[in-house]
């Protein structure tokens, strides 16, 4: 199965954009009420972050004239969110913080009845790698002794993840089949809780993003073995990827905000330009270069076909890994 980036993303993006078009303001409207944040993942995760990191940037820059209140609900794989958010009596203050388990937790779930194209596209942030972790205390130090560890384990070795058919699930179970591994996998509600495990050592590797290990790699205590990125990363220049140890494949979580179903053009508008603005800032292209995550800017138009596109590409990568 060949999977890269270019089939992850759709061939939308020829680049990765620094910059975004501005949005006119909407004339007039102002939320009324404090802003549901919801975040799609518990507390300390990827998704987690960026969306507090949103939150403090709009409360700096006095972009809102109400508070943007992060609430998590990451059960189900982000399903409880889904519910949530697509149920809401008042869709103008409600907003969604994603990741790819917009995708496949409808796919997977289809009982929920939930079709993300009837979610109201607001602001593409970026898009975030994953990578291979172990504990230093594991004395795995290169991809190669992993590999080894594992396999003499005998179906023993046990990494933990945010839930069969997630992100970090479809990576573990990729490189599993490519390297012929029995992995025993623990899931869990949130990449916080999988990092704080495997630093703890109650597992044995994670396939993190950088942003949620990044604590426990500068403390000392982690330390990366692969990057599932096109590219080497250049936080860890030293850490080779898996199309360099022979298999054509990538895989980015997106971090985007998508606004409730039923969400009036007015409010949409409003808060196009509050991210779009987000998005400009220092700030947030810093944070970007810090955590390792890469810019990918898309109008609205863009992020609803990359929806589709996202969609297809993952009953495909679930199809083959048997979901």
């Amino acid at each position: 199965m060949r999977v890269t980036k270019r089939h992850l993303l759709g061939g939308l993006a020829a680049g990765l954009l620094v910059t975004a078009p501005g949005f006119a303001f909407a004339d007039g409207w102002q939320p009324r009420k404090p802003i549901d944040f919801t975040i799609m993942a518990g507390p300390g995760g990827g998704a987690d972050q960026i969306a507090r990191f949103i939150q403090s940037v709009a409360e700096k820059k006095d972009l809102t004239n109400r508070p943007l209140v992060p609430n998590n609900k990451g059960g189900g794989s982000g399903a409880e969110a889904l519910i949530h958010v697509s149920g809401t009596n008042d869709p103008d203050h409600t907003i969604l913080v994603t990741l790819n388990s917009f995708f496949t937790t409808p796919l997977r779930q289809a009982n929920l009845g939930i079709d993300i194209q009837t979610f109201t596209p607001i602001a593409m942030m970026g898009v975030d790698p994953f990578v291979l972790w172990v504990h230093k205390d594991s004395g795995i130090t290169t991809f190669e002794e992993y590999v080894e560890e594992v396999k003499s384990m005998n179906g023993e070795f046990v990494m933990g993840g945010t839930g069969a058919g997630q992100e970090d699930s479809i990576v573990i179970a990729y490189m599993s089949d490519a390297f012929d591994l029995d992995i025993k996998y623990i899931p869990y509600d949130g990449g916080g809780a999988v990092a704080k495990d495997l630093a703890g050592k109650q597992i044995m590797a994670t396939v993190n993003n950088p942003a949620e290990a990044k604590g426990f790699y500068e403390a000392g205590d982690f330390v990366p073995l692969l990057a599932f990125s096109d590219e080497r990363m250049p936080a860890y220049p030293d850490v080779p990827t898996i199309k360099e140890k022979g298999h054509d494949f990538s895989y980015y979580n997106q971090r985007a905000v998508v606004g409730a179903p039923g969400m009036s053009e007015d409010a949409a508008a409003y808060y196009r330009d509050v991210f779009t603005q987000i998005f400009e800032s220092e700030e947030w292209q810093g944070y970007l270069e810090s955590e390792s995550l890469s810019p990918l800017w898309m109008n609205a138009a863009e992020q609803q076909d990359y929806w589709g596109l996202q969609v297809e590409n993952h009953k495909k990568l679930l199809a083959a890994l048997g979901e």
